[in-house]
């Protein structure tokens, strides 16, 4: 049996509910295909469960400076890691009904349960019936990345997807990588009461290139938990459970979480039957101002593209991809500014050019540090560090790296501000409130001027 379709989005994740919303604005003749569980992996593995499961971890680790304020009984606060999980679950639940809102709606004519593989460019093949597409969405995200050489440890290694479908937590678990997940996964259970060691190879954690922020993020975080940089995990199985040896360090672990990033979900799809030209990693090479692959009438959206594997970038990427497969030619569209947060504590951001990117000569860096900003000392935060990078011949602003407190914020101002292109004196005409941790932005900004190589007068007041 064969179908004519203006459009096939293969995969019901995050990018491809972002590009079928576009789809749907100019046909109803198209198909949803997905054959794992629905829901998004953002709200069903990622992105909103993690974030519940680090804000109690956050609440509980709150009690540590419970004497400082006066507050006394701290010490007897009791956790139960059980409930803790339940209490994970139950809100992971909740986002993931959202998300199922959009496919439950969808008749068995437009959401096809099964896996979808190329027969050629336009025609794709799911449950031994063939669709013949207009063009192809390809949506299908990521899976957890697990090293072979691990697999005789296979019972005793968790990845994020499995994370929070425990019952309980561990008594010893070892975190390797430590991108934004292992980082954040690693911090809140630590605060959780788990015995946590951190391990990767690099020397830098959440992709920081800054060497300033990352040592202080470094630091600041090592004081929870141990963590072992620069050096290659090795993993011997042991009665007590697992031996991580790094180097000269070692410690037996009851679990290992595998933080090793995630790669493309292109396993059923037999590429090799398509046109596609792919890269080193066997990703289709794709233009990503308009999500085509190549001169062909396949996009390509969302985490499996390995360009920004983020919510957001997923949602642009989902509506650029869903707008152009239902046109005679592809629109391009301009990216967002780049805008990166890791929620451990402190938040870890990084916004716009990163100072790998940039030529030291031509800018100057705005800091600041965050031990005297009033706000931070009184949440008893004031360990952190915010540096912005400033085009010294016009003062305009390019990017910025932090670990400070609320940098989720600040790193929203800052992306604002750079995809506005502002310069530093436009950004210092907006009002700054008193006491916020926006004064950190404020004192930063203001330590600049005086570095910037501005001929005519330039004021950060607004004339009349």
């Amino acid at each position: 049996m064969s179908r004519e379709v203006d459009v096939a989005i293969i995969g019901a994740g995050s990018a491809g509910l972002f590009a079928l919303s576009q789809v749907r604005r100019k046909t109803d003749n198209y198909v949803l295909i997905d054959g794992g569980e629905l829901g998004t992996t953002c709200a069903r593995v990622g992105c909103m469960p993690s974030k519940v499961f680090i804000q109690v971890a956050d609440d509980y680790h709150r009690r540590s400076i419970f004497d400082r304020e006066g507050i006394e009984g701290g010490d007897e606060l009791a956790l139960d890691r059980p409930a803790v999980m339940e209490h994970v679950q139950d809100l992971r639940d909740v986002f993931v009904d959202k998300t199922l809102g959009v496919t439950d709606a969808l008749d068995e004519e437009h959401l096809i349960d099964g896996y979808a593989r190329f027969i050629d460019d336009q025609t794709i093949e799911v449950n031994g019936e063939h669709y013949r597409a207009g063009a192809v969405v390809i949506a299908t995200g990521t899976v957890p990345v697990v090293p072979s050489q691990w697999q005789p440890f296979a019972d005793d290694i968790i990845t994020t997807d499995e994370l929070f479908e425990r019952e309980d937590l561990p008594a010893s678990i070892a975190v390797i990588g430590l991108g934004s997940i292992g980082l954040e996964i690693g911090q809140a259970l630590s605060r959780l009461n788990v015995d946590v060691t951190g391990v990767d190879l690099l020397e830098n954690v959440a992709k920081l290139d800054d060497p300033v922020v990352n040592k202080l993020a470094v630091e600041a975080i090592g004081k929870e938990f141990p963590l072992w940089l620069g050096q290659e995990a090795e993993l011997e199985k042991t009665d007590g459970g697992v031996l991580v040896r790094c180097g000269d360090k070692e410690v037996v672990v009851e679990k290992v979480l595998a933080s090793l990033g995630r790669r493309p979900n292109f396993d059923r799809l037999d590429l090799a039957n398509t046109s596609l030209q792919l890269d080193q990693s066997g990703v289709p090479q794709f233009n990503p101002e308009t999500m085509q692959c190549g001169d062909s009438a396949i996009y390509i959206a969302g985490d499996v593209n390995m360009d920004r594997p983020l919510l957001h970038e997923a949602g642009h990427e989902g509506r650029v991809a869903g707008y152009n497969a239902v046109r005679n030619s592809a629109v391009a569209f301009r990216r967002k500014t780049g805008l990166a947060i890791t929620f451990c504590d402190p938040n870890i951001a990084t916004v716009g050019a990163q100072l790998g990117e940039l030529n030291e000569d031509e800018i100057a860096v705005a800091e600041m540090q965050f031990g005297p900003v009033g706000r931070a000392l009184i949440i008893g935060k004031n360990r952190g560090i915010l540096r912005v990078y400033v085009n010294r011949a016009d003062g305009r602003v390019l990017g910025a790296a932090m670990a400070c407190v609320k940098g989720e914020h600040l790193a929203h101002l800052l992306a604002w501000s750079i995809q506005q292109g502002l310069t530093v004196f436009d950004m210092l005409k907006m009002p700054f409130y008193h006491p916020v941790i926006e004064e950190a932005l404020q004192g930063a900004l203001y330590g600049v001027l005086s570095e910037l190589d501005i001929s005519e007068e330039v004021v950060e007041l607004e004339k009349i």
